[in-house]
């Protein structure tokens, strides 16, 4: 499991990088807010170890930002001691609250009850069907264990097709449920977005195993 440890301060980073590496975790680690936003962007990141007091852009900044595009847990760390702090941490976005100095044995107990209960919540929710894996709540995509890009719009066809097997939906169909009344007019963008998820999830797009047209009807995810 991927741990994020983002603090200013160095020594305090490499304590904790070396205790959680001991146990198996890979660690990746910033100094800053900033580094924090752009490395919490990896789909493979399992928890945020963040720091409040930090130069460039703060904790409670990079927490904010972070929950615009991640559920990820995070664990706020800092020096200050009122209930206002935490308060703020916490309507953030934050999952625990740690006050330094600290135990290291408690921050790893934190973590591992995280890690444990959020570890349990992606087993229920992830999609496998064949070679792909869908995660709603991450709106992350697989295939073969390979994270995969897809448009907002590409993951919700995909999405509705995958939870809904066998099951053929018109291209009418496709754009009241995906898209609205806004693409009602033109059935083309349905193709359009179909062909684009077989070139990324098929083996071979122009033969698909998963995501099948029924001639005259529409299209189907086939188990």
């Amino acid at each position: 499991m991927k741990i994020l440890i983002i603090d200013d301060e160095e020594k305090l980073v490499k304590g904790i990088s070396y205790n959680l590496e001991s146990e198996g975790y890979q660690v990746v680690s910033g100094s800053n807010g900033l580094d924090a936003v752009r490395l919490a962007q990896d789909p493979d990141v399992r928890l945020i170890v963040l720091d409040v007091m930090m130069p460039v852009m703060d904790g409670l900044e990079a927490c904010r930002k972070i929950r615009q595009f991640s559920d990820v847990p995070i664990i706020m760390l800092t020096a200050k001691t009122e209930d206002m702090d935490k308060l703020l941490g916490f309507d953030c976005g934050a999952d625990d609250y740690l006050t330094k100095p600290f135990n290291i044995l408690e921050l790893k107990a934190r973590i591992r009850a995280i890690l444990k209960r959020t570890s349990r919540t992606e087993k229920d929710t992830r999609i496998v069907r064949g070679s792909i894996t869908l995660d709603p709540q991450s709106r992350n995509t697989y295939k073969n264990g390979i994270s995969v890009e897809l448009t907002a719009k590409e993951f919700d066809l995909v999405e509705l097709l995958i939870r809904n097997p066998n099951r053929v939906y018109s291209r009418e169909n496709l754009l009241d449920i995906i898209w609205g009344d806004d693409y009602r007019s033109d059935i083309r963008t349905v193709d359009v977005h179909i062909r684009r998820i077989r070139e990324k999830l098929e083996r071979d797009p122009a033969r698909p195993e998963h995501i099948l047209t029924k001639w005259g009807v529409g299209y189907y995810f086939k188990v």
